[in-house]
């Protein structure tokens, strides 16, 4: 696959063809960061099977196609999660009766220069990074030792992405996000690959507030357990 050249996608969703492009290649960064097989163009999406207790297989899609419809009527069983660049009310009118919308998510594209300086490592805590082949990951330990936060990366094609990204519950609001983002950026080889990632709505306002922007909303559907 080539590459991904963003280059100014800021304020406002890409053309179909690059958005396409990213949302593979962020796929394929992902499925690297997890251990994942890489993903296989399938439906005018791009499918990866999962195999986990929580998911069999999931269907990334950058628009709503033809064939979108068609696949979710061939599923018929639970934990196979199709996922839209798009707006919830449009993948469900495109999907058949009983499908069910999850939290929604939004794709972000990270601003496209230095990091601002890392926060400093609250007293006591600890911090542990390790980068190679590609892959990064920070892991955060409390002063009892337990983890306070942790996130991964992954580098292919182009882009770096960012992954699992979580502050527990007791360590928020401590700038951990912030040093999460800014140790795992420091991994990045190339200087020109662009910075995706998919936030939850509460993650959403960390990364704006980092300079991120989003490129669209991040739908998923799922038929019930």
């Amino acid at each position: 696959m080539r590459p991904v050249n963003a280059g100014n996608v800021l304020g406002g969703r890409p053309a179909p063809a690059l958005l396409a492009r990213m949302v593979r290649a962020w796929l394929a960064a992902r499925s690297l960061a997890r251990g994942l097989p890489a993903p296989v163009d399938e439906a005018g999406g791009y499918r990866v099977d999962v195999h986990s207790d929580a998911e069999v297989r999931r269907w990334v899609f950058p628009e709503v196609t033809p064939e979108l419809g068609r696949l979710a009527r061939s599923i018929t069983q639970p934990r196979h999660f199709i996922k839209l660049c798009g707006d919830a009310a449009d993948l469900l009118a495109a999907l058949p009766a009983g499908w069910l919308l999850s939290e929604p998510g939004h794709l972000m594209v990270g601003p496209g220069h230095g990091h601002a300086p890392a926060p400093v490592c609250p007293t006591g805590y600890r911090l542990a990074v390790r980068c190679a082949g590609g892959l990064a990951a920070v892991h955060i330990l409390a002063p009892d030792g337990t983890l306070a936060a942790s996130g991964h990366a992954a580098e292919l094609d182009g882009v770096f992405i960012y992954d699992r990204i979580i502050t527990e519950p007791g360590h928020q609001r401590r700038g951990l996000g912030r040093l999460l983002m800014q140790q795992l950026g420091g991994c990045k080889r190339d200087a020109q690959a662009t910075e995706l990632l998919v936030a939850t709505d509460q993650g959403r306002a960390l990364y704006a507030a980092l300079g991120w922007s989003v490129l669209s909303p991040f739908s998923t559907a799922a038929l019930p357990d």
